[in-house]
């Protein structure tokens, strides 16, 4: 039975790899970040060990993310030189990369994109109010820096990811104006390829008091974003977030059609687990959605790659084709 686009939920089978949990920043809701000096960094004789064992396991996107090393530090070279190589690494064994380690320089941007098929930054929330609360001590939260980054990236032809992070103190006025300025950055460069909305979900390890965002209000965000955003941009859920499968099946049918990474472990949320893809694809089955591996670079951006990108993307791409049409 051929299965129309509008039956049909994404997913990337993808494996997250971490160079350090380190990070100068100190978000009160976070469930990843470790203090500097107490975390040693990943080597790549360590990352490739990883690498090599996941080349039989339908494995697409690597994604690279790490904590972050202030621009000012003397270890930020070293830093973004461990991340410039662990992309290599992956594309060497086959896969994809895709890298979100925070804000970059331009000129950091612009290396990494002659390693990574495209790239990512959570845009989370533009009220600077966050910043006297939960982002108090984050530094590179500051909302001008963060669309500053997507404007590069923009410039760049970087094929790009970015989303919101829901229920840390914002109101709905203020993701209404942080989709509108992501609508907005994207009618320049045309780049963004996907926007998550992601819950906050409290973990054992934050410091932060408050509780879950309201799950019953994101059927009412999808709607909302899905308004606002352009069609082109893909709207992303993460399953692992949300509790029952009618909401995630209720946002799909509101407009949500992917569902992220899907792998081993969710590292950002790491007391939520990423449920299998064989029980997502049947949960979708059952409500007559079909569930579809897709690469890390949408197909509109494959031309934005340079010579030596573009040869893996297309092998990706010819390997998919046979379970993309039929269920």
């Amino acid at each position: 039975m051929l299965v129309s686009s509008t039956q049909v939920v994404t997913y990337s089978p993808a494996y997250t790899v971490v160079p350090t949990y380190e990070c100068f920043n100190r978000c009160t809701y976070c469930n990843f970040r470790v203090d500097s000096g107490t975390d040693p960094w990943m080597s790549l004789s360590q990352a490739e060990v990883q690498l090599r064992r996941l080349q039989t396991q339908g494995i697409i996107e690597i994604l690279i993310l790490s904590g972050e090393v202030h621009p000012l530090s003397a270890r930020r070279q070293e830093w973004f030189h461990r991340i410039y190589h662990l992309c290599e690494l992956a594309l060497s064994l086959g896969f994809l990369p895709h890298t979100n380690v925070g804000p970059l320089s331009f000129a950091e941007m612009s290396q990494l994109k002659t390693v990574n098929v495209s790239m990512g930054l959570m845009l989370e929330q533009v009220t600077p109010e966050l910043l006297k609360t939960v982002h108090r001590q984050a530094p590179s939260k500051v909302p001008a820096r963060r669309l500053q980054q997507l404007e590069w990236a923009g410039e760049l032809h970087i094929p790009f990811t970015t989303g919101l992070l829901l229920g840390i103190g914002e109101t709905m006025g203020r993701s209404l104006q942080t989709l509108e300025a992501i609508a907005q950055i994207h009618q320049r460069w045309k780049h963004i390829q996907e926007v998550i909305l992601q819950p906050h979900s409290p973990g054992q390890q934050q410091s932060w008091q408050g509780e879950a965002f309201e799950i019953e209000q994101l059927l009412e965000i999808v709607a909302i974003a899905r308004n606002i955003l352009p069609p082109e941009i893909t709207l992303q859920i993460p399953p692992n977030l949300i509790p029952n499968s009618s909401l995630l099946l209720a946002c799909i049918k509101a407009g949500a059609r992917d569902l992220g990474g899907v792998g081993p472990k969710d590292e950002v949320n790491p007391d939520y687990p990423h449920p299998h893809d064989t029980t997502l694809a049947q949960v979708l089955m059952e409500a007559n959605w079909q569930l579809q591996p897709r690469l890390p670079i949408y197909p509109q951006y494959d031309s934005w790659l340079s010579a030596a990108l573009q040869p893996a993307v297309q092998q990706w791409r010819d390997r998919l084709v046979p379970c993309s049409s039929t269920i």
